[in-house]
């Protein structure tokens, strides 16, 4: 962790001098030999922080050393974030002055800017001499941590660091300490010895992916031993391969397997040669157990050697990393990710290490605890062992409750067991992707990880800086957060429907080691009464995450929380935010309160001028913000989701500080006066962009279209809200969508659902066309979704042929749409269609292929064919209760026409009176039918001699 916080601030005391020259702005003066020599100090350090991570883990010294360097480097971060702070404070306010006309008033010429209060000279005197100093002292100290260095014998090349001594895997097993695994072991054994593959020109490589601990190498050797795999194979081979990869090492295991003479030679070609010799045209098994290397060059000579094996051979590869196994070349039909361990076997697994599986009845007292105990382990099976292997010699029940009440990792057992086998997957990482892993003790156990939020938390603590800059923040840590995934530290994965991850979990046992690693940073305190006082254990710590805090305001507080930087509540109901809370924590870049019940935001909220990422979601009664939230010069992410009361946003005027505000929530406050976002011109993400406010009150201070004009920056997805509340129809084009390059996702809704509000009214919408029309976007849209309009024809814009890249396209609640006509069949790249709610559709027909009669004419007369939704792969249609027929394209003209090549996927939900379907159904490759709701068209359908079922009989997949 220290690693990368040093390497981000010699990119800031750099970056810091560079601003000054550039700006012109002499804030400090006289500091730049004092920046220079912190900056030589911190880059001598530098080399031997790796080796120090690693030794600190066992060597207290070591552990207090780096502390040491981690308190002054976060006091000089804090330093040159406040310098910094007041550049940009200074480049605002300048800004503002040239873009207001001056008002009548004495002004002093001084360099740079206009100062028109002596009291401010003075305060900037003050504060520049205030810089100058705490920088002079940050230098002692760090001039002795980097003197003390010395101490340690720090090696600084890496390649000489100790490696942890890491046992090497064997293939013998001993199947009677063997818990579970029997559909894995079936499908490996079946992957093995299957004939499926015998034409191939190389050998099938099988990965099996999973954390360390999870039991990789045990199902392996389950397999290779299996009976039915030895009488497959001519040749088996075990390689532990581990970490570091050496090419020769490898080469040499293989020929040891292999009962070959290993010759006196440092030449890799020497040994693959002898390697081809031993088994060209044998039918072999090579298992290369524990690989963590990923470099495709590397293997490149074993895989290329091998292709000269026997028809049917196989490699088996275990691995943490799923990276490991497309290297290896592993499909995803051969890569078995394993899970844990049910509970049940988890248990049985347990109590047989626990008891030496002996009698089973001395055991029935500890039963209770024992399955708690069990619980914590979370279907683990080294957890489950090696607390087994603890509690053999916990003969009272009173011992064994008192492992089940304390904190895992103060065992010895586990810290060096389990923990011991996850150090090795957390020193494989870059050390910017562990400071990001750490982080995440600031969770609770088993909590709900939202991609997107965790970025934005990273971004807030400054963890996704990389050298150079050149890359934004948010794609290096979109990188930080797959490598993760890869790495088996996150599980329970969730995706969206584009199969993009939209959330995770972190397991109990990854979620102990993290705490483990960070016991002094990290700190977790479970709230008792509201005015209890909270003591934290030590002065190190850097992020508190509160639980259970009771109703009321925030706890009185003996502490000191001047060094916190994260401030997060879970599972709390606080109604206030102290203001001597805000006075002692300073230095804090996070401060989630989001689902307490928060009712104001004091106004020296403004003075935590470090926070770049608030969040006062779900607080219910929250009315107004100040206008003082708009001193938060560094904030990044401001959430204001579900705050169904909030009303009052900053002054519009005010808004133009907030610079660096690149994502904002609101969805779910829909009373939220928020004019001034159309002063944000940096804004990146907006979730909702809500017209005209609260259906019947107020509008003045509320959102119109045109405050969209000037958020170019915006991207990924963006709902547009309320379009029924729009008076001017031309109003459409001034928010200028067409600009907006980096939005993928657009939804147009012209209802307001928070308002309680489920459907439009009669004889309204005569706008709506025109209003849609006014909202192009650029062409190259991915997906577009539109909703609660009025149109009595086509719901299509008149633009819509002019999104060549629209992959999506989605219509519902369009109350007086009779048909579907429109171009559906013309846009080239349309994978997914669908329709929900179009109540008054009774027929859709050949409009729906978006081509006409005279078109049908003469394509029965042309020689060449017409491809209608080219790459359509899913259509749905819902709630068209009306609907009653489906007409294809009847007669000659089918011949000429192709009709979504494509698709694979058809779905009917509820649509009562839906009765036939097309006939170019029957030239389909669809693979799945889904009929739900529709009595009469399920009835033809189960009707094997009807014609509806002859349609669609060639489907493999249809269900009711």
């Amino acid at each position: 962790m220290s690693e990368a916080l040093v390497s981000f601030l010699v990119e800031q005391l750099g970056s810091i001098i560079f601003q000054q020259m550039e700006q012109n702005v002499r804030l400090v003066v006289n500091v730049k030999k004092e920046v220079v020599n912190l900056t030589l100090n911190l880059e001598a350090i530098q080399p031997v922080l790796a080796e120090a991570e690693r030794k600190q883990v066992k060597e207290a010294n070591v552990r207090r050393w780096l502390n040491n360097l981690k308190e002054v480097s976060y006091e000089i971060d804090d330093v040159v974030d406040e310098w910094s702070t007041e550049i940009l404070k200074k480049q605002i306010e300048k800004q503002g002055e040239n873009a207001v006309v001056p008002k009548k008033k004495v002004c002093f010429s001084i360099p740079f800017h206009c100062l028109c209060n002596g009291q401010v000279q003075v305060t900037q005197i003050i504060f520049r001499r205030d810089i100058a100093v705490r920088i002079k002292e940050l230098n002692e100290k760090l001039a002795l941590i980097h003197e003390q260095r010395k101490f340690y014998k720090f090696l600084e090349n890496e390649i000489e660091f100790e490696q942890h001594e890491r046992l090497k895997s064997f293939s013998i097993v001993d199947e009677s300490e063997i818990f579970g695994r029997d559909y894995e072991r079936n499908k490996l054994v079946s992957q093995l010895v299957s004939e499926n593959s015998e034409e191939r020109k190389k050998p099938l490589v099988i990965s099996i992916v999973g954390m360390g601990g999870i039991g990789k190498t045990t199902l392996a050797q389950l397999a290779y031993n299996d009976v039915k795999v030895k009488n497959c194979f001519h040749t088996r081979i075990w390689v532990c391969v581990s970490d570091p990869f050496v090419q020769i090492v490898v080469a040499k295991a293989i020929l040891e397997s292999l009962k070959v003479t290993v010759p006196n030679s440092n030449e890799l070609e020497t040994f693959v040669q002898l390697i081809y010799d031993s088994i060209k045209g044998k039918k072999f098994l090579l298992v290369l157990d524990d690989v963590w290397d990923s470099n495709h060059r590397k293997w490149e000579p074993f895989l290329t050697t091998l292709r000269c094996g026997g028809l049917g051979s196989r490699i088996l590869v275990t691995t943490r990393i799923a990276q490991v196994a497309n290297t290896m070349g592993t499909t995803s039909d051969h890569t078995i990710h394993l899970k844990e361990l049910g509970e049940e076997t988890c248990r049985s697994l347990f109590y047989h290490i626990a008891f030496f599986d002996g009698e089973r009845n001395e055991s029935k007292k500890f039963e209770d605890i024992g399955n708690e105990i069990v619980k914590r382990c979370k279907g683990l099976p080294l957890a489950a062992k090696t607390l087994g292997s603890l509690m053999r010699y916990k003969h009272t029940v009173q011992q064994w409750v008192d492992v089940l009440n304390s904190v895992i990792w103060k065992f010895e057992e586990v810290e060096d067991q389990v923990f011991q086998m996850l150090l090795l997957s957390y020193h494989d990482l870059e050390p910017q992707s562990k400071r990001c892993l750490l982080y995440c003790a600031t969770f609770p156990k088993d909590h709900k990880i939202v991609k997107d939020e965790l970025i934005e938390l990273w971004m807030s603590q400054d963890y996704l800086k990389v050298k150079g800059g050149n890359k934004e923040d948010k794609i290096v840590g979109q990188r930080c957060f797959e490598n993760l995934v890869l790495r088996s530290f996150f599980q329970d994965i969730e995706e969206d429907y584009e199969g993009n991850i939209e959330s995770c979990k972190m397991h109990d046992v990854v979620h102990d080691f993290v705490q483990y690693l960070t016991k002094d940073e990290c700190f977790s305190m479970v709230v008792k009464g509201a005015n209890e006082r909270m003591e934290l254990p030590g002065d190190e710590v850097r992020h508190l995450s509160l639980m259970f805090a009771p109703e009321g305001p925030f706890p009185v507080s003996s502490l000191n929380c001047k060094r916190l930087r994260t401030l997060t509540a879970f599972e709390s109901k606080l109604t206030s935010i102290g203001v001597e809370l805000i006075s002692q924590s300073k230095s804090l870049r996070t401060l989630n309160l989001s689902e307490n019940s928060i009712l104001e935001v004091p106004k020296e909220i403004g003075g935590l001028i470090h926070l770049r990422y608030l969040d006062l979601s779900q607080n219910d009664e929250l009315k107004e913000l100040p206008d003082s939230l708009c001193d938060l010069y560094n904030l990044q992410t401001l959430r204001l989701v579900g705050c169904s009361q909030l009303v009052k946003f900053p002054d519009e005027e005010a808004m133009r500080k907030l610079t660096k505000l690149k994502h904002l929530y609101v969805e779910g406050s829909p009373r939220l006066k928020s004019k001034g976002i159309g002063r944000l011109s940096g804004l990146q993400k907006l979730d909702v962009f809500h017209l005209n406010g609260y259906r019947g009150e107020d509008k003045e201070g509320t959102l119109k279209l045109q405050d969209l004009k000037n958020l170019n920056q915006l991207e990924g997805r963006l709902w547009i809200t309320h379009l029924e509340s729009v008076e001017d129809a031309s109003e459409g084009v001034k928010a200028c969508l067409s600009e907006k390059h980096l939005l993928h996702h657009l939804h147009l809704d012209f209802l307001c659902l928070p308002c309680n509000k489920w459907g439009r009214e009669e004889g309204t919408g005569q706008n709506d066309r025109e209003i849609l029309n006014g909202l192009q976007p650029h062409g190259d849209l991915e997906s577009l979704s539109i909703g609660n309009c009025q149109l009595a024809t086509s719901p299509c814009p008149d633009w819509i042929l002019s999104l060549h890249n629209l992959t999506s396209l989605k219509f519902w609640s369009f109350s007086n749409c009779e048909l579907l006509s429109g171009p559906f069949g013309r846009l080239p790249s349309l994978e997914s269609l669908g329709f929900w709610e179009m109540k008054k559709v009774k027929k859709v027909g050949v409009e729906f292929l978006g081509i006409e009669e005279r078109e049908l004419q003469s394509s029965s007369s042309s020689s060449s064919s017409l491809i209608l939704f080219p790459k359509l792969k899913t259509l749905q249609f819902g709630w068209m209760k009306e609907w009653e027929e489906w007409e294809g394209v009847g007669g000659d003209f089918q011949n000429n026409i192709t009709i979504m090549p494509s698709l694979s996927r058809l779905d009917f939900h509820w649509c009562s009176k839906l009765g036939t379907l097309p006939d170019f159904l029957r030239k389909t490759q669809v693979r799945s039918v889904t009929v739900f709701g529709c009595p009469i068209l399920e009835d033809r359908v189960r009707d094997k001699t009807s014609e509806e079922w002859a349609k669609i009989s060639h489907v493999p997949d249809i269900q009711f």
